[in-house]
């Protein structure tokens, strides 16, 4: 099952927390220090939905390059 980190730093255009999946690997992936891990997840969907509850005041979005099924901006 992949494993899925949130970005703790906010994109600077679009002040959006993102979703990686660290499984897949991705090129866009902020620096270890900057990760926190939001578990195995089935999909994005969960990982997002999960991160979400955690940080309901964020704008979370999945990364438009390793979890595009859940980018919306």
């Amino acid at each position: 099952m992949p494993r899925f980190i949130i970005n703790q730093n906010a994109q600077p255009q679009s002040d959006d927390h993102e979703v990686h999946n660290v499984t897949a690997g991705c090129s866009y992936m902020p620096e270890a220090h900057n990760q926190i891990d939001l578990g195995e997840h089935a999909s994005c969907h969960g990982a997002v939905a999960l991160a979400k509850t955690r940080w309901p005041n964020y704008r979370i979005n999945g990364c438009y390059y390793c979890c595009n099924a859940c980018h919306t901006t």
